[in-house]
Formats: C-alpha cells, structure tokens, sequence
C-alpha cells in the first residue's frame, strides 16, 4: 500500500506547480507535437488508378543472347508434382492440376518470354541445373537441344537447356554431352504422365543444340509478326 500512498501524494502536488512553468510545459509540448504530413502524391496518385503489374510473357525480355542463350520463366519446379502453368490473361502462375501418378518434373520447366508456337502458348523449356526455383522466377538458360514431341496430335516441341549460371552444368554445349540415363529420365517422364492422363503422346529423337535454336529464332519471328498485327487491329 506504501506505493499507492507516494504516487497519490505526488499527484497531489500538481496543485502547487506555479502557473508560469504549467504554461511554460504547454508550450514546449506544443512544439514538440510533429505536424501532420501530408500524404505523398505518388501514394494518392496510385490509390486513383489501378495499378498493372508486368506480364512474364510479354514484358519480360527475351535477352540479347537469344536464341543461344536467354530468359526463361520458370513454372514449375524440379520435383513438384504440382503442374503450374502461365495464366495468360493476368501474368500470374497458377495452379493447373496435380499428377495423376507418383511421377515429378525431373528438371525445371518453363517458357521463354516473347516467345509464340503454333498452339499460341510460349516455347516450352526444360532446364537442367542442381536445384529447383520457385514458379515464377526467371533464369537465364543455354538451350543444348530440342526434344520433338506430338501431344494429343499437336506439335509441342520442348526446349532441352541447362542453367547458364550453374557451375554444374554451364559448360554443356550440346545435348550429346548429356549421360544416356538423363535423356531417358526425360523422355520417359513426359511419355508416363502424359498416359496416365489417358493422353496421346509420341516423343521423338531428341535434336542438337542447332535445332534448337532455330527453333527458338522460329518462335521469336511468329512472336513479332504476332505483336505486329496486333498494333494494326
């Protein structure tokens, strides 16, 4: 109870403070209260409009390497089981479905920005590197090959390439230097998860690093004359 007694006491003494330090505090409070800022026009300008986020298939660029070497969106990680694919009407990576069987990506997979096939979605790329990326970032990748592929009697060709910044694997050229097992592992998982899906696929030879690019030099051509006739409607 001693406390209680001191703190009331001291309240007490307010009543004997002479007025001239009493307002004396007032006005050193009174200066020391910030003012009120007012807010940022950038902050007002942005709650005005609506704001629009970037799209990896169009704003991104391609690179100055391509079609040797360039960007590459990742969609889906290596050893997901979750396939992710571009929404291409918002930029954003969704969820598309999950694998019917115990099958994952073997590598990273994506698309290269600025990039059109004909089934009007981005060249396909399969990246090789030592780990997996989250969907949704974007890498700079050497294509070493083209992996043909037919899909339910469509044309889908993948890009075969390695992470250009992997201390692993940035030195392949081509994909002849790649073990015999990999190639299997690839071909084999496309051709599995497909026909679990009770889908149609035929993968082919797997083509050199050339076939590659031309490929990719093929997309980026569509991709621009795309572009061009979209300005003109």
């Amino acid at each position: 109870m001693a406390p209680t007694v001191e703190v009331v006491a001291d309240i007490s003494k307010l009543n004997e403070v002479p007025e001239q330090d009493v307002t004396e505090t007032k006005k050193k409070i009174t200066q020391s209260t910030p003012k009120s800022v007012p807010l940022n026009e950038r902050i007002l300008s942005s709650l005005s409009r609506r704001s629009v986020a970037a799209h990896p298939w169009h704003d991104l660029e391609i690179g100055p390497g391509a079609p040797t070497i360039f960007n590459c969106v990742v969609e889906i990680g290596k050893g997901s089981k979750v396939k992710y694919e571009l929404d291409k009407k918002t930029g954003l990576i969704k969820v598309d479905r999950v694998l019917y069987s115990s099958v994952v990506y073997p590598h990273n997979y994506g698309f290269i920005p600025r990039t059109l096939c004909e089934d009007s979605d981005p060249m396909d790329v399969l990246v090789i590197m030592q780990e997996p990326v989250l969907p949704g970032c974007f890498l700079r990748a050497k294509a070493i090959g083209l992996m043909p592929m037919i899909d339910q009697g469509e044309k889908d060709d993948k890009i075969i390439a390695v992470c250009a910044d992997d201390p692993e694997y940035k030195h392949f050229t081509d994909i002849k230097e790649l073990p015999p097992h990999r190639l299997a592992e690839i071909r084999r998982f496309f051709e599995d998860y497909k026909k679990n899906e009770n889908k149609e696929v035929a993968v082919n030879d797997f083509l050199p690093a050339t076939a590659a690019y031309e490929a990719i030099q093929h997309s980026m051509d569509l991709y621009a004359t795309y572009i061009v006739e979209s300005l003109r409607r």
